[in-house]
């Protein structure tokens, strides 16, 4: 099997250290570079190609948010953020220059890796706890820029089972309909709305925000 090549960014030693360590031991990964700062893992990423680089939000030189904006228009590599959840904007933005997923710092291994391979396998992978945080914050819900108009009665319940967090699988036995019609609508839901994934659709109901 392939090793999944990954880029570590972030400002803190103790951090890319420490999943450097984690990641190293692993036979299914292979760690391409670390990063102290988002110009940093740029410059990396047109280096060494990865699959995956994990990006940190907040970092001195150049951010995370402008590093991932520039990674996924070169398509460099899939970017995954690490999150301390400083600010929920910084998350959004983040969604609209094309980060797949989001990983909160307090993971554990586990978690890491799975989140990696999920992303890597082309799945965009948003942490039930981010779900919660921005709508907590927000209070948004159909409302102050999220167009409902847009959609009909049918495809509002399949964004809103989206942005509770559930599968596709999960919103078939939800809605009693099948995961082949899941995936219809969600495909219709892309493109009146003009998104590009499901992780963006529920950031678009929650926020308001594309």
């Amino acid at each position: 099997m392939e090793k999944i090549r990954v880029i570590i960014a972030d400002d803190s030693d103790f951090v890319r250290d420490g999943m450097n360590i984690i990641l190293g031991v692993d036979e299914e990964f292979e760690v391409a570079g670390c990063a102290a700062n988002g110009k940093e893992a740029v410059a990396l990423a047109r280096k060494s190609r990865a699959d995956v680089i994990l990006m940190d939000i907040q970092m001195p030189e150049m951010d995370g948010i402008e590093a991932t904006g520039i990674i996924v228009k070169e398509n460099l590599g899939k970017v995954l953020i690490l999150t301390t959840f400083d600010d929920d904007d910084l998350v959004v933005r983040a969604i609209q220059n094309g980060a797949k997923g989001y990983l909160i710092k307090n993971h554990t291994p586990d978690k890491l890796k799975q989140m990696i391979k999920s992303i890597n396998a082309g799945v965009n992978v948003l942490e039930e706890t981010v779900f919660e945080k921005i709508a907590e914050n927000k209070e948004i819900r159909g409302g102050q820029g999220f167009e409902e108009k847009l959609f009909t009665e049918r495809e509002l319940e399949v964004i809103k089972a989206i942005a509770e967090g559930l599968s596709n699988k999960e919103i078939a036995s939800k809605l009693f309909i099948s995961e082949g019609t899941v995936k219809n609508y969600i495909t219709t839901i892309l493109e009146k709305g003009n998104l590009k994934h499901r992780t963006q659709v529920a950031i678009y109901y929650l926020t308001g925000k594309k």
